[in-house]
This record gives C-alpha cells, sequence and structure tokens, in this order.
C-alpha cells in the first residue's frame, strides 16, 4: 500500500469512459503539424510545401538533443509551413498537410532486435521518431533517459495512475496493450540501467495489477488522490524518496515515464514507428458521444469532437488535458499534439468573482509541495517577484489543488504562470 504524500486533494473522477473501448478515428482531410510539439528546440523543416508525404514520412528533423523529429501522419500533400495557433505556446510553425486518396496510407514495419543496442543507440531513435513525455509535459523522452554522469538510476516507475478526472486513456491503453506498455518500459529500463521497474497504478485497478504481475513486473497499487501523478508525489509514495527542490528525479535514483510514452517507445524502438498517432479521451457534458480515440497528430479539436457526435450545445469552454491542469482553448481549430492527453467539452462553466484572500490557509493544506500558495500570490500581485521565487514559485506544480480549494474562488494557477514568466521575463516591460 502507498506511504501517500503530504497535500493533496480528492476529487470525483468523473471517468465515465473508462468502459469504452479504443475507437480509430478515420484520416482527417488536413493535419497542423506543429514543429513545436514539446518542451524544446523547434524541429527544422525537411519537406517544401507541395511535396507529397507518406504516414510516418519525416517533415521535421530535431536539431539538437532537445528536439525531436516530427512525422506526417497522413497520406498527403504539404499544402505550406506556416504559423498556426498552439494549445500550449499561443502560436507555432507547423507543416500543413491536405489529405489526397489513394495509395498506401502507412509502410508495414517488420519488428526490429533492440537487445544489443547500446544505450545511445537506443535514445538516437527515441529523438529520430518523435517519442516525447506523452502524459503532458511532453520533455523529449531521450534527454529524460540521459541523466548526468554520477547519477545512478536503480528505479524505473511507471506512472499508470492518471490522477486527473474524467480521462481514462491511459487506462484503455493498460488494458488493450499491456504487452506493448511493458516492452516499451523495458526497453527504458534497459536504456538507464536500472535493477527496479514499478508500475504504479490506483488502488482500484486490480485486474490490470494482476497481468502486470503475471509478466513478472513489480506493482505497487497507490490510493486514488491528486496530483498522485505528478513525479515528486509518485516517487514519494511509491519509494519514500524525496526529490530536492529544484531537482529532477534522477537526483533521488529514478526515472519516471508515462503509460503512453511506454507505448510510443515500444513502437519506435521495436518497429521504427515514430509517433504519428496518440490515445485521448474526449469527455464532458458538452460533446454527444465520449469515447477513446486514437486520433492522428495534427487533428483539430472540431474534427475529433465532430467524430464524436458533435456539440450539445454552444460548448462553454474546450479543454486539451485534464479539468484541472490542461490548458483551455481560444478556439477548436487547435490541433492535437503529442503531449494531449484528452479533449474535454463543458457545456457550462462556473462564473464566479474573485474575492479577497481570507487567509484561511486552506491551500497551504493541500499543497503537495509544501508552498504557501496565498503568501505567493501576495508577493505577486505587489508585483514582488523576486519575493515570490524566494518563496518557492519555481517548485509549483500547477495543480490546481490550491484553487480548487480556494473558498474566494482565486485563480491562484494563473498568478503563478503570470510570476514565472516574469521572472523568465516573457512579459513585455
Amino acid at each position: 500500500m502507498s506511504r501517500g504524500f503530504k497535500g493533496g486533494v480528492i476529487l470525483p473522477a468523473g471517468k465515465t469512459t473508462r468502459d469504452l473501448i479504443i475507437d480509430i478515428m478515420p484520416q482527417p482531410k488536413i493535419v497542423y503539424l506543429p514543429l513545436a510539439q514539446y518542451s524544446g528546440q523547434l524541429s527544422r523543416p525537411v519537406v517544401d510545401t507541395g511535396a507529397e508525404v507518406q504516414v510516418g514520412d519525416l517533415v521535421a528533423a530535431p536539431v539538437d538533443d532537445q528536439s525531436v523529429g516530427v512525422h506526417a501522419s497522413i497520406r498527403g500533400r504539404v499544402r505550406e509551413i506556416a504559423e498556426h495557433p498552439h494549445p500550449r505556446f499561443g502560436k507555432s510553425l507547423c507543416c500543413v498537410i491536405e489529405a489526397v486518396e489513394g495509395g498506401a496510407g502507412e509502410r508495414i514495419r517488420e519488428k526490429a532486435g533492440y537487445e544489443h543496442r547500446t544505450a545511445d543507440e537506443l535514445r538516437a531513435i527515441l529523438r529520430d521518431l518523435g517519442v516525447v513525455g506523452m502524459g503532458g509535459a511532453g520533455f523529449p523522452t531521450g534527454v529524460k533517459l540521459s541523466p548526468p554522469p554520477g547519477k545512478g538510476i536503480d528505479t524505473l516507475i511507471v506512472n499508470g495512475c492518471e490522477s486527473e478526472p474524467l480521462i481514462s486513456a491511459d487506462y484503455r491503453l493498460m488494458v488493450e496493450y499491456p504487452m506493448g506498455v511493458i516492452e516499451g518500459a523495458r526497453i527504458f529500463q534497459q536504456i538507464v540501467g536500472a535493477r527496479r521497474l514499478i508500475v504504479a497504478v490506483a488502488e482500484s485497478l486490480r485486474s490490470i495489477a494482476e497481468t502486470f504481475k503475471k509478466e513478472g513486473v513489480e506493482v505497487h497499487r497507490l490510493k486514488w488522490k491528486f496530483p498522485l501523478g505528478s513525479e515528486k508525489q509518485l516517487i514519494h509514495a511509491v519509494l519514500n524518496r524525496t526529490v530536492p527542490r529544484c531537482g529532477l528525479p534522477w537526483d533521488a535514483g529514478c526515472v519516471v515515464q508515462n503509460v503512453a510514452t511506454c507505448y510510443a517507445g515500444f513502437q519506435a524502438v521495436v518497429f521504427r514507428k515514430p509517433v504519428v498517432e496518440r490515445v485521448v479521451t474526449v469527455a464532458g457534458d458538452g460533446v454527444k458521444e465520449p469515447k477513446n480515440l486514437m486520433v492522428r497528430i495534427g487533428t483539430a479539436a472540431r474534427e475529433i469532437i465532430n467524430y464524436c457526435g458533435g456539440y450539445t450545445g454552444t460548448p462553454a469552454m474546450i479543454i486539451f488535458g485534464g479539468p484541472m491542469t490542461g490548458r483551455a482553448l481560444p478556439t477548436d481549430r487547435i490541433p492535437v499534439t503529442k503531449e494531449t492527453t484528452a479533449v474535454l467539452v463543458l457545456a457550462a462553466y462556473p462564473k464566479t468573482r474573485e474575492q479577497p484572500c481570507v487567509r484561511c490557509a486552506r491551500c497551504i493544506d493541500v499543497c503537495p509541495m509544501g508552498l504557501m500558495p496565498c503568501e505567493i500570490y501576495r508577493r505577486i500581485t505587489v508585483r514582488d517577484y523576486p519575493g515570490s521565487d524566494a518563496l518557492g514559485l519555481a517548485d509549483c506544480l500547477e495543480c490546481g489543488g490550491c484553487a480548487y480549494s480556494c473558498p474566494s474562488r482565486i485563480a491562484l494557477v494563473h498568478y503563478f504562470r503570470y510570476g514565472k514568466a516574469e521572472l523568465r521575463g516573457e512579459i513585455p516591460a
């Protein structure tokens, strides 16, 4: 049983899509492939306007180890390479591909061996085939599997907790493709040289735990609490280790990888298949037919929602990701990226007026990082950004637990994101 972690909140799960098998969405007529698919450098276009591409063809190459390849997710013709809306960055350079009729959609790939590949060779495969963290962060996986010298990694943790409400994409991957998840995890284990492999899931997932155990994998069933899926909290719950302030998991001797990332890594290394699709949960009371969908990267939210029966009415909000940490979209024309875990459509959204802080300290009680959100908020409102940084602003997970618990309905995470941007010099003077 889990040791747990301090803080956090118990949320209604609302996982109404959990028992819906993964549906394969047909190829869209057009995709918008952002060359900024991740938290790294912009990839370099390697195709010209008018070029014809097959599924899996490279359209943008990595420029360094902090970037990854971007590949055509449909068979078609490159219409343009231009800026278009992006869910994380506002806008990004995109390779826009229009589908063409006829011909094979995707090449058949034979299984490739990897057991005798070096760690550097495997990391290069992950980079070139576009594998990034698919749990929401989007960081290049090869980099995450490259601990600095002296950082011995003894444990690889596979994060199958999925503690955000409404989302069940990782759950369905574990149910329908468990062997791919396991083999991907073992590939990552080989890369970092970890002697121990642990899969962490919610305590209610007994059948999934038994499936992994039959394959000789150590499983920890953990008490479901948000944000259990956050790396630092998961490491504490599983290993009772603390990642130091401003540190990374390898400072605690471990690496954490998401279920979907393991599956993508398996496909990349074993079948040399680039990341051209992913599973997303489509849910919320604003969409007629909630589903778990395998969708092509670059598909616009509007196309996905239409495939799910369309809107129930005028939506109040569309979110990429979970209701706690996801990002609200300004338009349904924004495309799915590799890090998009869900498309949530809300028919109504409570509009509450922000009230003054009443110093109740609920935000302090629930903060999983042990911060004082109310004090950080106060520093930001008076433009004391160095003061907010001294109080640990950089350690904020932006999980939203503080805002969820605030009786004054202060949008604390928005203030914290603004404060971080100020400290990075991203806000114009």
